[in-house]
């Protein structure tokens, strides 16, 4: 059972941020491919996010997967939004749609 309190403050860190990528490590220094993966397309499209390392507690590491009904890590949240996690962003950024979908948005810099 995840605490209120955890979900409302995985709440908080969504809404209050453009662009949330709650991963394993930090996009400096991911602790998993996934993670590595999906940073890396965010930093590669020069989006600016905030990065969540759930290693650092277990309580958002369990909570994120409540609070999206996603079993896995890395989540993408843009705009208060779940996107998916690596398999989703990576397909969507082959594609294009990612590009797309962000500038919509409002969360890409430019749309070089």
């Amino acid at each position: 059972m995840t605490d209120q309190t955890v979900l409302d403050e995985i709440k908080e860190v969504v809404t209050s941020n453009d662009v949330v990528l709650f991963m394993k490590g930090t996009p400096t220094f991911p602790q998993c491919g996934f993670s590595s993966v999906t940073s890396r397309v965010l930093d590669h499209l020069g989006v600016n996010y905030v990065a969540v390392n759930v290693l650092e507690d277990n309580a958002v590491r369990e909570g994120i997967k409540v609070y999206s009904d996603w079993p896995t890590i890395p989540q993408l949240y843009v705009k208060g939004e779940f996107v998916g996690g690596c398999d989703i962003v990576k397909e969507m950024f082959e594609t294009g749609e990612l590009k797309s979908y962000l500038s919509e948005k409002g969360v890409l810099e430019s749309a070089a």
